[in-house]
């Protein structure tokens, strides 16, 4: 049954479903954060710094601890910049969940008032239709009496 809130449960549906989506892209994100970080830590453990050599050799390992220092601040960053994603992504799809259900409600509720007002309308046609035959069948029975 069509009402005037059937579209915008649709839409507010179309748009619910582009919020979960935005969710779990945002939840693969900071996946692919975190395994970045992970990553990250995992190769600055691999960095050994040289026992003798040239200065060249501790200049290099310094430069390249450095480097990868600076991809685990990077990372660090993408991984907290990603949970906000995340959080304000689930916020957004609660408030869109929301405004589905209540509009899903307000449908709802048109549908009940025009159901009781086709009933009550049935109901009148019927005690009409009752009358009708009550009065038919006394003009039978006056018309047979005379």
């Amino acid at each position: 049954m069509q009402t005037k809130f059937t579209s915008l449960v649709k839409l507010k549906k179309n748009t619910m479903q582009k919020s979960e989506q935005l969710v779990q892209k945002a939840n693969a994100d900071l996946n692919s954060a975190s395994m970045a970080l992970k990553i990250s830590y995992d190769s600055l453990k691999d960095v050994e710094a040289p026992c003798s050599g040239t200065m060249v050799d501790f200049l290099a390992s310094r430069t390249l601890l450095n480097s990868q220092r600076g991809l685990i601040e990077h990372n660090n960053k993408w991984v907290n910049y990603a949970k906000d994603q995340v959080e304000f992504a689930k916020q957004q799809f609660k408030s869109d969940m929301m405004e589905h259900e209540k509009f899903k409600y307000l449908e709802l509720e048109e549908i009940k008032k025009e159901i009781k007002r086709i009933k009550e309308k049935e109901a009148k046609d019927l005690d009409e239709v009752a009358l009708m035959t009550y009065d038919r069948k006394n003009k039978a029975k006056q018309k047979d009496e005379f």
